[in-house]
């Protein structure tokens, strides 16, 4: 690798150090039902995001508290030397977008039949450091 390309490389990496993601695929829930929940934790810091979610009655809370979880843990893994209170997370960026369909017939009145769509979800939260306590 060359050096410009090196300090590039670097740059970029130490641009990208203060947010971390995680990422759940085939969530074999609605789109729409994830979304609402979404919103619910969208903006928020990470511990308040997590009492949301833990005494949300939906289901889909579970799902999405496990993965804030996981992309808390992301950020710790890429800054071992700060802590979490100091860094002051935030959610920074919670996307819901409709995955695959599995599609299925149930029977209807006089011989006819009617589409059942099954739908998943893939769900991508981003969490950010407030860039204002990191030196």
């Amino acid at each position: 690798m060359g050096s410009r390309k090196k300090q590039m490389a670097d740059a970029i990496k130490e641009s990208k150090k203060h947010i971390a993601f995680a990422k759940l695929n085939n969530c074999p829930t609605s789109p729409r039902k994830m979304r609402l929940v979404a919103d619910l934790v969208r903006g928020e810091r990470v511990e308040k995001a997590l009492n949301i979610l833990k005494f949300s009655s939906k289901e889909a809370s579970g799902r999405l508290e496990t993965l804030l979880l996981s992309a808390i843990a992301n950020w710790q893994a890429k800054n071992e030397d700060a802590s979490i209170e100091d860094a002051e997370l935030f959610v920074k960026e919670i996307r819901v977008d409709g995955g695959s369909m599995l599609k299925r017939l149930r029977p209807a009145p006089q011989g006819r039949a009617h589409r059942i769509r099954k739908r998943s979800n893939h769900v991508t939260i981003v969490v950010g450091a407030n860039n204002n306590t990191q030196a």
